[in-house]
């Protein structure tokens, strides 16, 4: 069994226009979201205070303006946008011959896919490794020093990394194409190749993390231990000799 439901408009609500407008319903409202639409929309005439409407010469342009005035509501859109983050770019790269502070090599064990800090006998040279050092322009850099990635030469796309994969920030050798080292972006997780070569005195640099900032690379007071990332307050050996070849 179907409800009709019908609506008098005229016997709900009597609309008291200003003098010289008159307002007619050409057909009933379907719903009563159509009248409740209708009650506020004539509320609002009711309310105007608009010298046109009162005038006795009344246009279709007074009644546009007056319609506008009372029935369009302003919508504000903010459009947000988000700043670009900012492109770390390459620019140069060197070859670079490294040793600590006590003269001792790097040399690179493979089974562990480690640098160890060695002191090498005459003609065990050639177990050392050398650094491919690439410059980076680092725009948002506010630290003192050039900002780098430290490639092994001998191993084509062996790169060292600095990554917390625990409690502790730690240094790795990661396969890496040299591509994709090209533009750095300063919030994604490829930060992990860069480091600021801090340099203190003639050829003696420190390396510090670009993603952890005061962890440096560093080797140990005991001969062929690994290198590894250190505090500045950490009792190993941050200081290296750096060389261009």
């Amino acid at each position: 069994m179907e409800s009709k439901m019908t609506c008098n408009v005229s016997n709900m609500w009597s609309p008291k226009l200003p003098k010289g407008l008159d307002f007619e319903i050409s057909h009933h409202p379907l719903t009563m979201k159509h009248v409740v639409n209708l009650i506020v929309a004539m509320e609002r005439f009711k309310g105007s205070r608009s010298t046109s409407a009162l005038s006795t010469e009344f246009t279709d342009a007074n009644l546009i303006n007056f319609m506008l005035e009372n029935l369009v509501e302003e919508k504000m859109v903010c459009v947000c946008e988000s700043t670009p983050q900012q492109q770390i770019i390459r620019q140069n790269e060197y070859t670079y011959s490294v040793t600590d502070s006590e003269k001792r090599s790097l040399v690179l064990v493979r089974n562990s896919m480690e640098l160890n800090a060695v002191t090498l006998q005459g003609g065990a040279d050639t177990t050392k490794v050398h650094l491919s050092m690439a410059t980076y322009l680092h725009p948002a850099s506010s630290v003192t020093g050039i900002t780098v990635a430290l490639g092994i030469k001998e191993s084509p796309n062996l790169y060292l990394s600095c990554r917390k994969d625990g409690a502790e920030p730690t240094l790795h050798l990661e396969v890496v194409e040299a591509d994709r080292l090209s533009r750095i972006s300063s919030d994604s997780d490829m930060v992990r190749f860069l480091f600021y070569r801090q340099t203190t005195g003639v050829n003696i640099s420190t390396l510090m993390s670009v993603a952890f900032p005061n962890w440096y690379i560093s080797t140990a007071a005991q001969n062929n231990k690994p290198v590894e990332m250190c505090l500045e307050s950490a009792n190993r050996h941050r200081m290296f000799n750096i060389r261009e070849i």
